[in-house]
């Protein structure tokens, strides 16, 4: 069932892709600096995150490749809609992750933006890619817990 998008929904965006191509491993939350009318286009819900990820560049940490849209109202000052973005962490989080991805691999994937004390908020995720048979394995195992509850329900 689709959530209900109204003004009082904290969740923008969710990334249901990663959900389905990747296997979530540890989840963290991240403030993004947004300049100008980047709030209020994430306000508006005009984000896009399915092709999105992050990477640690110089002890900081970015965001590429998420689109969000300009704002509709704006002026010559308009925001360009896919720019890196850097995201806000606890230096000692941010040094796990690179750590992580040296030594591991995976990748990092935003999960979904969010509002959170009147603050536009990131839940990033370091993640392994999933095969196709990881994949397979997923959609058997929830068509039989499908299956399980409707017997219960009769």
């Amino acid at each position: 069932m689709p959530r209900r998008q109204d003004q009082t929904d904290p969740l923008l965006a969710s990334n249901r892709k990663a959900f389905r191509d990747y296997e979530i491993l540890e989840r963290f939350e991240a403030g993004i600096r947004l300049v100008g009318t980047e709030v209020k286009s994430c306000r508006a819900r005009a984000i896009q995150l399915a092709d999105g990820y992050a990477y640690v560049k110089n002890g900081r940490l970015f965001l590429a490749n998420v689109h969000i849209a300009p704002y509709e109202f704006g002026n010559v000052y308009n925001h360009a809609a896919k720019q890196e973005r850097e995201l806000l962490m606890h230096k000692r989080e941010i040094l796990k992750l690179a750590q992580w991805l040296a030594v591991k691999g995976g990748t990092i994937v935003p999960l979904r933006f969010y509002l959170k004390n009147a603050l536009v908020k990131v839940e990033i995720a370091y993640c392994r890619g999933k095969t196709h048979a990881d994949q397979r394995e997923d959609l058997k195992k929830r068509e039989s817990d499908r299956e399980i509850r409707r017997a219960l329900k009769k």
